[in-house]
């Protein structure tokens, strides 16, 4: 079966907002929330950087493999947050 509704994109959440604004902005590959006008600016900057190496390279976010990500990731400042792995409870009468 054809996955066509397959989609990648960037959160970003900004966690040092003083001033009471709600901040948002959205383009392509990504969506930011948050923060305080200097962080969410920041992370404006490195969600552009990001599409314009994806460009360069010529492309789709959803085509990048796990460790070309996190290094293209890395050459643009971003601060990546991996989810960790699920922990499988254990059968009945095992320690």
């Amino acid at each position: 079966m054809v996955d066509r509704y397959k989609k990648a994109t960037l959160l970003g959440v900004g966690l040092d907002n003083d001033d009471g604004d709600v901040r948002m902005s959205r383009g392509r590959n990504f969506r930011l929330v948050g923060g305080s006008q200097e962080t969410h600016g920041s992370m404006q900057e490195q969600c552009i950087k990001f599409n314009e190496k994806l460009d360069t390279k010529g492309k789709q976010l959803i085509d990048l493999e796990r460790k070309e990500f996190l290094d293209m990731a890395d050459e643009c400042g971003m601060n990546v947050v991996e989810p960790r792995k699920r922990r499988t409870p254990k059968p009945e009468g095992e320690a």
